[in-house]
């Protein structure tokens, strides 16, 4: 088809840096499970924004073009991906960026949402995928096949793992993922050499008080 055809040949970054473009969209809520993967039945739930555009695809029935969104405003994200904003109009699809839990105005527990580590267990990228999925079969209702009507998924670095993932983890769902910067298989170093480089840095620029303070400044 020539959506796949236009998405395999697309080789360009995904971010393309138009922050003065002024895309339209609709702003719209739904409410997802806090825990998606718990056996009890809490019936938690909290308000997931997203954004869409059908502008292209007034009937429905063209492909959905899905960003994943990332550790950050969803609109921010929105506003600076033009790369859909292009491929929307050739596609007929419509777009859709889903905001990350805890990120944006998607805040499960309000302004208390990163007062407690009770808090922060529902912030993991298994669950922000389950949001999506959730949202996803909310927007395309399983009467469709992917095949009918393919999603493609969305992303760029940390939201480019997430578009990588999506497609990985709900075949069912996402015909496809374009997935830009995305270390989807992390890098062979250990988690904490980074921070080790940045007290070494403020220890050897400032002095080892300096690099000290800042690791009291943390409450843990």
């Amino acid at each position: 088809m020539a959506y796949l055809l236009i998405l395999g040949l697309a080789v360009l970054a995904l971010l393309t840096g138009q922050s003065s473009a002024n895309y339209e969209y609709q702003t719209k809520y739904l409410d997802v499970p806090l825990d998606h993967f718990s056996y009890v039945n809490e019936s938690v739930t909290f308000k997931l924004r997203y954004l869409t555009n059908d502008t292209y695809n007034p009937d429905g029935s063209g492909p959905i073009l899905f960003y994943t969104g990332n550790e950050g405003d969803i609109e921010l994200f929105a506003q600076n991906t033009g790369f859909m904003w292009e491929l929307a109009p050739k596609l007929k699809a419509s777009l859709v960026f889903a905001e990350h839990r805890f990120y944006g105005k998607t805040l499960p527990f309000g302004n208390a949402s990163y007062e407690s580590p009770r808090h922060l267990g529902y912030l993991t990228s298994e669950q922000a995928l389950a949001d999506f999925a959730y949202l996803l079969a909310q927007i395309n209702p399983s009467n469709r096949t992917v095949r009918a009507r393919p999603v493609v998924a969305f992303g760029g670095s940390y939201g480019g793992m997430l578009a990588a993932w999506f497609r990985m983890k709900y075949p069912h769902m996402v015909a496809g993922a374009i997935a830009a910067s995305a270390p989807i298989r992390q890098f062979d170093t250990d988690c904490g050499v980074f921070n080790q480089i940045l007290t070494s840095v403020f220890s050897v620029a400032y002095t080892k008080e300096c690099s000290l303070n800042i690791g009291r400044s943390w409450d843990v």
